[in-house]
C-alpha cells in the first residue's frame, strides 16, 4: 500500500484515518472517540480492553489520547508492510 500511494498519498490516507477516529472537539483520538468510531474501520469486534491497549501503545506523551503524529507512528508500527517503507517515510517527513 505504501509503495502504491507514495509518501504523500500515505500521509493523506493516515490523516484521513485519524480524522475518522478523532474527537472533533479535542482534536485527539480518545478511548471514547475510538469506541464510537471503531465500526467505521471494522474494529467493532475489539473489546474495551483492546481499545485501551491500542491507545496506550500509541500514546507517547502520556495524555491517554493519540494526536495525529502518535496515530501515524502507531499505524506504521502495526503494519509490517508499512514498516518496510518507514525509513523512506521518515526521510520524507524530515524534509
Amino acid at each position: 500500500m505504501a509503495a502504491k500511494l507514495g509518501p504523500d498519498g500515505l500521509i493523506r490516507e493516515l490523516c484521513k484515518g485519524f480524522e475518522l477516529l478523532m474527537d472533533n472537539k479535542k482534536g485527539l483520538i480518545t478511548l471514547e472517540s475510538l469506541k464510537r468510531n471503531a465500526p467505521r474501520l471494522g474494529l467493532e469486534r475489539l473489546g474495551e480492553d483492546e481499545l485501551i491497549e491500542m491507545v496506550r501503545e500509541g500514546d507517547l506523551d502520556g495524555d491517554n489520547a493519540l494526536d495525529q503524529y502518535e496515530f501515524c507512528i502507531l499505524m506504521i508500527r502495526m503494519s509490517p508492510q508499512l514498516m518496510e517503507s518507514s525509513q523512506r517515510l521518515f526521510d520524507f517527513l524530515q524534509m
